[in-house]
């Protein structure tokens, strides 16, 4: 089936573009938790998790209400040691966005006495909000004019203007924004924004858009959509292995291993050793996950207690079975543990 030809130009019928799709988001709007509130620090810890997280991925679990049960207020994040930040965290990956959440909130303390400010320059001057989040947080918290750019908005403009270029280059995030900026609703800024991203979530999808579902069709400049938006190559996936070790001692203790490295510090894992040291080691269980451009294999092995490999390196703690649940950890070690215990 043809894709509906475009009758009306962008941004000449920018209003009648606007009336139509918040038109059409307030009509089957999904009903999402971060939706139901204008309170901005609400606004902000969904908008944080939402970053390199699926929609369906913080919401399966109930990511997002649980950390706000832990963390109701900027005050009570401000003051959240490392243990319980990511305890709360756990499962949602790049754990560096809780530690940059909490600085935010300690700027805020200091600089605006708890408030999130609605200036846009006073925004970007706090740690960990660029952009797009202080664009989310005008229109969404505060229903402020504003310009936001996501994944899905990138996506969206780059078909309806059949944009050619990569839309993730500088260049190409240029023009993103500049169209964004032009077609943005300063009169309902909460709903339109809220409903640009959602036609790209719903049907202007990366494969298969519906586009005979799309209220805004007649709009849409590309005549081939699924080749849009054109992006730079994406790097090679490199295949990794981790050989964890499952040692319990004659006090029902495991040893574990606290992380010091840059990407997940202060999180537990099993205790990691050379492929070499694990030849001959009967192999537990083992799985695969990936992280960034990495597809790792982590394989677990038993080690008796008296092993050389056994013996506590820098990191290694003994810690009671029964304690393990309460640990912030990393879910593929969290899934390989139950699986042994």
């Amino acid at each position: 089936m043809l894709k509906p030809r475009q009758t009306r130009q962008l941004p000449a019928s920018r209003g009648v573009f606007r009336s139509r799709l918040v038109e059409w988001f307030e009509t089957g709007a999904r009903d999402y938790p971060w939706r139901r509130t204008h309170d901005p620090y609400a606004v902000l810890v969904s908008e944080i998790m939402l970053q390199q997280t699926q929609i369906s991925t913080v919401l399966r679990k109930g990511y997002y209400l649980r950390f706000l049960e832990a963390f109701p207020d900027i005050r009570a994040l401000s003051e959240a040691d490392d243990a319980a930040l990511l305890k709360a965290w756990e499962g949602l990956g790049y754990y560096r966005r809780a530690r940059m959440l909490r600085d935010t909130a300690r700027a805020v303390l200091a600089t605006s006495n708890g408030n999130l400010p609605e200036d846009l320059d006073a925004l970007l001057d706090l740690p960990g909000i660029g952009p797009y989040t202080a664009g989310a947080l005008r229109a969404f918290a505060f229903g402020k004019p504003a310009v936001l750019v996501d994944g899905n908005v990138s996506r969206v403009l780059s078909r309806l203007m059949d944009f050619h270029e990569e839309v993730d280059s500088s260049a190409g995030q240029k023009k993103i924004w500049s169209w964004a900026k032009v077609l943005a609703d300063e009169q309902n800024p909460r709903s339109y924004h809220a409903a640009l991203m959602e036609l790209g979530q719903r049907l202007c999808r990366p494969k298969h858009p519906d586009c005979h579902a799309c209220p805004v069709s007649d709009f849409c400049a590309t005549s081939a959509p699924e080749l849009l938006p054109i992006k730079k190559t994406c790097l090679t996936t490199t295949a990794l292995a981790e050989h964890a070790i499952w040692v319990c001692n004659d006090r029902a203790q495991i040893l574990m291993h606290q992380e010091q490295g840059s990407q997940r510090t202060g999180l537990w894992k099993l205790p990691i050793r050379d492929s070499s040291a694990v030849t001959g080691l009967e192999l537990l269980t083992e799985l695969k996950y990936g992280i960034t451009r990495y597809r790792v294999t982590l394989r677990v092995y038993q080690v008796p207690v008296d092993h050389p490999i056994a013996t506590p390196k820098s990191g290694d703690e003994w810690v009671e079975e029964g304690q393990i649940a309460e640990l912030a950890m990393a879910a593929p070690f969290r899934k390989a543990i139950k699986r042994v215990i």
